[in-house]
């Protein structure tokens, strides 16, 4: 018992088989043909009744409310969401006046897609998305299985077809679409003239094959000439600007340059200053540590002082209570010097007071004498004056201990000068009242110069504030200098890849030029060995199995090869010889025994 086959997969053999007929068919009879083909040719016609039965095989029945639905739109409409350069042709399919039918437009689609020479590219979209077919086919429809995806590998040579069909006139809804077998089965002698014409539409082509390389070729050749044309442009462009800028940051370095020998010269003066005021400041450090030294010898010293003063005041009261019973005079007397001496005291402890005020004022002026720079001259005025006014109170004290001794005197000798005493006492009130008024006046006098020092002190910090901005803004300029720096670098780093580009983008083109040169010799081999294959019966590849002189058998690695002179079969070893013949100037391929008999002529036409 014979295994029975499965007819779905016999159906899609059939259609293969058929396929693969009209598609060859069609390529050889248009090659031959020799021009565009219209919608009247019956190799074109059949052509689109088998892929119309190819597309409706397996194809699922879509129900409606009046009638059973089986058409191949469907797919077909599908391609253009798959392939966005199938929009324009459905498109134009839809806009057609004469199509009513969903399968007079999928006719029309057709034959549009062979005119763009696109239908491989379409079907090959559609059956890669296997999900989306099968909601329009069964899983055993020929698009589901290898078989759709053979044929769309054999629909990539109808691109060789030029084909021009008038879709608008034609009644494409009501045609019937039946296979005519009778254009496949020829007799034996259509077969021979088919093989014959075998070996020309090889050579045909061949020939679209390389004219359609050197349009490709010519086209990318125009391309990079409009891109090097550009680029040139650009190139100009950004030399222009590199220009620019490379003069701007000129221009930029000069003031630079002005701004650094600017801020180099108030370094300097800044520097200056600032040791002159150091120096100043130690200077005036130094006077107020001998000014304080003797004002602590003159506290120690008016200590002293007060101490015998107060000695002496007990000796005094000892010897007015002896004499108090001798003479209410002399107790009167006593009482007045009391009082003197009393006074004296007050006078001294308001001396001391304004010794600790000046102690204090020269710490302020010491602590005030750090922040300042510029008022130096005018402290050390005022540190004179202090010391002229320091040697006003020395010689004060002094004529205070030369007052004690007078009273001293006076004392002893109270009873003969009581009245001379009184009188002395009373002067030396009133110096002591002139000099306390003396030392108001100084203590307004400092106060007038600490104003003065205080507005020296806040200029000095206005003209400090001042260079700080000066400062700043000579850094934010030099930031600016920076970044525009960096910006140049960038700029120099693009123009060195444009050139690096437009180099590579001349190697490609002379590459290309010497390509096409090539090209064009390969051509005129071409039509040399077809103008010597005019006269000469090619043998044919199938029919040799064995070189003809060395007898050895054909292989992968012994490959075969035809004589440009008679036409037969060789191996490499016994055709491995180029001669010019009379119908090629350049030499072509010969066998060993025709290298050997035109040599042999050559040699006898020789005088």
């Amino acid at each position: 018992m014979l295994a029975t086959k499965d007819p779905t997969a016999v159906e899609r053999a059939n259609l293969l088989n058929m396929a693969k007929l009209s598609i060859k068919g069609l390529i050889e009879s248009a090659l031959s043909f020799g021009r565009t083909l219209d919608s009247d040719y019956p190799p074109l016609q059949q052509f689109f009744v088998v892929m119309e039965h190819c597309l409706k095989h397996g194809l699922k029945v879509r129900k409606s409310f009046l009638s059973y639905n089986k058409t191949i739109w469907g797919p077909l409409e599908l391609v253009e969401k798959l392939y966005p350069e199938a929009e324009e042709i459905g498109a134009s399919v839809r806009d057609l006046p004469g199509l009513k039918t969903p399968l007079g437009r999928a006719r029309a689609w057709l034959r549009l897609a062979l005119m763009q020479k696109k239908m491989a590219d379409y079907l090959r979209c559609l059956i890669i998305q296997r999900e989306l077919l099968s909601e329009f086919y069964e899983y055993h429809a020929l698009m589901m299985e290898e078989e759709g995806a053979v044929i769309v590998g054999l629909l990539v040579g109808l691109n060789v077809i030029d084909a021009n069909l008038c879709v608008k006139g034609e009644d494409l809804d009501s045609q019937v679409g039946v296979i005519d077998f009778s254009m496949y089965l020829k007799n034996e002698e259509e077969i021979g003239n088919k093989e014959r014409n075998v070996q020309i539409a090889a050579i045909l082509d061949q020939k679209n094959y390389v004219e359609e390389l050197n349009r490709q070729l010519n086209s990318t050749v125009s391309s990079l000439h409009s891109r090097v044309d550009s680029l040139e442009k650009s190139n100009t462009k950004l030399i222009e600007e590199l220009a620019i800028a490379k003069n701007n940051i000129i221009k930029l370095q000069e003031e630079n340059h002005q701004l650094r020998s600017e801020n180099e010269l108030i370094l300097m003066r800044t520097r200056q200053h600032l040791e002159v005021t150091k120096v100043d400041v130690e200077t005036e450090l130094q006077t107020y540590k001998h000014s304080r030294q003797g004002l602590d010898e003159m506290y120690n010293d008016a200590r002293r002082q007060l101490r015998d003063e107060s000695q002496l005041r007990q000796d005094v009261e000892n010897e007015l209570s002896v004499q108090v019973g001798m003479k209410h005079e002399m107790e009167l007397a006593m009482k007045l010097l009391e009082k003197d001496i009393h006074e004296k005291q007050d006078t001294l402890i308001g001396l001391r007071q304004q010794l600790e005020e000046v102690k204090a004022i020269n710490i302020e002026m010491y602590q005030k004498l750090q922040g300042s720079e510029d008022g130096l001259k005018e402290k050390n005025e005022i540190i004179a004056r202090l010391e002229e006014k320091t040697n006003k109170i020395t010689t004060a004290m002094r004529q205070l201990e030369q007052r004690l001794q007078q009273a001293e005197k006076a004392q002893k000798e109270a009873e003969a000068e009581d009245e001379k005493y009184a009188q002395e006492c009373l002067s030396q009130s009133d110096s002591l009242q002139r000099q306390i008024s003396q030392k108001e006046q100084q203590l307004v006098q400092l106060e007038t110069d600490l104003k003065i020092e205080k507005e020296w002190r806040q200029t000095l910090q206005e003209d400090l504030q001042k260079e700080k901005d000066v400062l700043s803004h000579l850094r934010h300029e030099t930031q600016k200098v920076i970044s525009l720096k960096k910006e140049f670098l960038n700029l120099q780093d693009e123009n060195q890849q444009l050139k690096r580009i437009y180099q590579e983008q001349e190697q490609a083109l002379q590459d290309l030029g010497s390509k096409l040169c090539e090209s064009k010799l390969k051509i005129d081999d071409i039509k040399e060995a077809n103008k010597a294959l005019q006269g000469l019966v090619w043998l044919k590849d199938k029919d040799a199995t064995h070189c003809k002189l060395c007898e050895k058998e054909f292989s992968l690695s012994k490959r075969k090869h035809h004589c440009r002179n008679c036409g037969e079969i060789f191996c490499n070893a016994c055709s491995d010889n180029e001669l010019p013949l009379p119908s090629s100037p350049k030499p072509v391929r010969v066998c060993d025994s025709c290298h050997a008999m035109l040599i042999q002529r050559c040699s006898s036409n020789m005088p």
